[in-house]
């Protein structure tokens, strides 16, 4: 894994305020450090970074495969609401929420 501006802001930190991070080929690095704290270690952005991912990507799973909003009208045409409501529950299902 790496440096990311979503590990930074899993810790709390606003990119462009707190920190600047930049790539020169060789991987993302911490340009500038403007913010207070000592600046986390790698591991713990990496953690971060980590967690942010067992948070959220749930979501943009989702999202690739919830159909096109035009055949989930037609789904609704064709299959009544309780047939896009199974249609749009497999996929939550397939992707479920995590727990907190």
């Amino acid at each position: 894994m790496a440096i990311t501006a979503k590990g930074l802001i899993q810790l709390g930190y606003v990119n462009r305020v707190d920190f600047l991070l930049w790539d020169d080929g060789d991987g993302a690095y911490i340009k500038e450090w403007n913010h207070s704290d000592a600046q986390p270690t790698v591991a713990e952005i990496e953690a971060a970074d980590a967690e942010w991912h067992s948070q959220n990507d749930y979501k943009f799973n989702r999202t690739d495969e919830y159909p096109d909003i035009k055949d989930q009208l037609d789904d609704i045409f064709h299959n009544g609401i309780d047939g896009w409501k199974a249609t749009i529950q497999a996929i939550k299902d397939k992707y479920p929420k995590p727990t907190e």
